[in-house]
């Protein structure tokens, strides 16, 4: 029947919109909001800045970004009670000379920021860092030696992933409504389509008329 069809695809829909899935890529990460966080814990050495961004982007992410006041707090605590981080973490951005602003590595926009005071021009090697103990950003030197760990932050694809289901789930729940209630119309007008198995004439009224009198006159003449 259609609307026991209709019933058992709308229930497997609505099962994957809200199946459990693995929000992070692994237990290690932690989830704010819709992105997901991990500190790599590892001192390395870099000769750039993109020798510390290849940390994250080997783990499908980016450097850090923060967007505002909540975030940064999350990240702060955290990386105090959890990650037990060093005092100075990178941030995930650079500065710009074209637009002598800085930009965030991954592409979003800056909306917030959280510099402490301080003098001094802002140059192409300039990099921004998160301090631990504060919360506070504070500018220095990209050209560093070495870090002591690495702050990642990447999409939290779940959550993308699950509004994609849920608005599809929407979409065929709407057309399977519509195609259920012009069903139910039909069938409750008694409305059936008959076909007719008799054999049609390739003539109309007019011609079976004339080929009549036509035989007739044949008849009359033998």
């Amino acid at each position: 029947m259609p609307g026991a069809a209709l019933s058992t695809l709308l229930l497997a829909l609505l099962s994957l919109a809200t199946a459990t899935v693995s929000d992070c890529p692994s237990p290690i990460w932690v989830q704010f909001k819709d992105s997901c966080y991990i500190f790599l814990q590892q001192t390395i050495k870099v000769e750039s800045i993109e020798d510390v961004r290849s940390q994250c982007t080997d783990h499908g992410a980016d450097m850090i970004s923060i967007h505002n006041e909540e975030e940064n707090a999350f990240i702060l605590d955290t990386l105090q009670n959890q990650w037990k981080g060093p005092d100075d973490v990178l941030l995930g951005m650079f500065y710009d000379t074209d637009d002598a602003s800085f930009k965030w590595f991954d592409n979003s926009n800056m909306t917030f920021d959280k510099w402490a005071d301080q003098d001094g021009e802002d140059l192409v090697d300039t990099c921004g860092f998160l301090y631990t103990k504060t919360g506070d950003w504070r500018k220095g030197n990209c050209e560093v030696s070495s870090v002591e760990g690495t702050l990642c932050k990447a999409a939290n694809k779940h959550i993308l992933i699950s509004t994609l289901v849920i608005a599809g789930t929407v979409t065929l729940t709407v057309f399977g409504l519509i195609i259920w209630f012009l069903y139910k119309r039909n069938s409750g007008s008694g409305f059936t389509t008959v076909f007719s198995t008799a054999s049609q004439s390739p003539y109309n009224d007019d011609c079976v008329l004339v080929v009549a009198e036509e035989n007739e006159y044949a008849v009359q003449l033998d």
